[in-house]
């Protein structure tokens, strides 16, 4: 595949993702740096994300176990939680995920991830997320 059609292929799959907020991702570097917003597009959306060997919602549940535990990731995490909720995840999904985060990464980590799914949550009228303990 040529650069412009992976580009393209990249894109349909951000823009069925991470939709709006995605493109946001990329319109953002394009004055400062057009090659990085490229290759988010043409690599991580066009290569990896498109694999088959994985859902899109599983990799979206890898995506924030990873964001969490790098810290200091919390404008990915809220375009990775949004996407999450794109392709099926739950609000109670994504909450255990961070919850599950914080046994490998630390509590901060996942204080701060589950902050950011909050915002994200409101914003999109999800609150209040019900979690079970049973």
């Amino acid at each position: 595949m040529n650069r412009d059609k992976q580009y393209e292929h990249g894109l349909a799959m951000l823009q069925q993702i991470d939709g709006e907020a995605g493109q946001k991702v990329i319109d953002s570097l394009a004055d400062i740096s057009p090659e990085l917003g490229h290759q988010v597009v043409s690599w991580a959306f066009g290569e990896m994300y498109a694999r088959p060997q994985l859902a899109p919602r599983d990799r979206q549940l890898v995506t924030l176990g990873m964001l969490t535990a790098l810290g200091g990731c919390e404008p990915q995490l809220e375009v990775h939680i949004n996407a999450a909720l794109n392709v099926g995840l739950t609000p109670t999904q994504i909450t255990e995920a961070l919850l599950h985060a914080a046994v490998y990464c630390g509590m901060p980590r996942s204080l701060n991830a589950t902050f950011v799914a909050k915002k994200v949550f409101a914003a999109r009228g999800l609150l209040p997320v019900t979690n079970t303990t049973s």
